[in-house]
């Protein structure tokens, strides 16, 4: 299992596809691990070398003492490119990896050519949603809340049309270790860019799913608005539009990193 022994952390990681040209990363969601990128994987890796990685907390990557920084979530995924002497790459990151690739959009404009925030926002959530979710899971564990998790990144239609992979889903999402979750939600908690990304000089694309209850598509239409260079596409989805509409998604990433 390869991985990048740091100063305070383990980064689980993933490469294949493609050799040459450049590298296209994907960063995961709370609660995911580099798995929740499965369905468009083999679309993706046809065309470019993929690295997906487990962030911080999540996944078989180790789980520092929380709480977590955006700063150290971005870090982390620079300290990776580093290790594989991948100096600039593509960047796809959805939800919390999403608010992460926004971020290094900002803060390491050098290292990445194109830029894709899926269902997310700039500002995810509000700081008292992020303190109550920390205490529920503190109290509760992750069991109860991957089913409710499950409920909000599915729509009713595809969980009933795939009920074998709503349990891969809910699966992921409760082996997730409490404090890594909670140490992320911190991360969310504390973490507003929306006086920021306008700052991103590099295409974007920005991805929003219409049934998406957590970062809904006005959230990614006010990422889209602020950002020079940007296209905007929406899924007939909820919050996991590269599960749910995988082939949609793979198909709108590759036209976009192709143009």
């Amino acid at each position: 299992m390869p991985t990048l022994e740091t100063g305070d952390v383990r980064l689980h990681y993933e490469q294949s596809g493609a050799v040459d040209g450049l590298v296209l990363v994907l960063s995961n969601s709370l609660g995911s691990n580099l798995h929740m990128w499965d369905k468009v994987l083999p679309s993706l890796e046809k065309n470019f070398q993929t690295l997906r990685y487990d962030t911080r907390g999540h996944g078989n990557s180790s789980v520092p003492p929380p709480p977590y920084s955006i700063e150290q979530l971005g870090g982390d995924l620079l300290l990776l490119m580093d290790h594989l002497s991948i100096d600039r790459a593509h960047l796809c990151g959805l939800s919390l990896g999403g608010l992460v690739s926004q971020w290094l959009g900002i803060y390491a404009p050098e290292r990445f050519e194109r830029l894709i925030f899926a269902n997310t926002a700039a500002r995810i959530g509000t700081r008292d949603g992020w303190e109550q979710r920390i205490a529920m899971v503190q109290s509760s564990g992750m069991d109860g809340l991957a089913l409710q998790t499950v409920e909000r990144w599915i729509t009713l239609a595809y969980r009933e049309q795939y009920p074998a992979e709503m349990e891969t889903i809910r699966q992921m999402l409760a082996a997730t270790n409490p404090a890594g979750y909670c140490g992320c939600c911190a991360a969310l908690r504390d973490t507003d860019l929306r006086g920021e990304i306008s700052a991103i000089e590099a295409p974007c694309m920005v991805v929003t799913g219409t049934h998406d209850p957590a970062t809904p598509p006005s959230d990614g239409r006010a990422i889209q608005s602020a950002l020079r260079d940007s296209c905007y596409v929406e899924f007939d989805s909820a919050h996991l539009s590269a599960w749910e509409k995988a082939e949609e998604f793979a198909g709108a990433v590759l036209s976009f990193l192709r143009t």
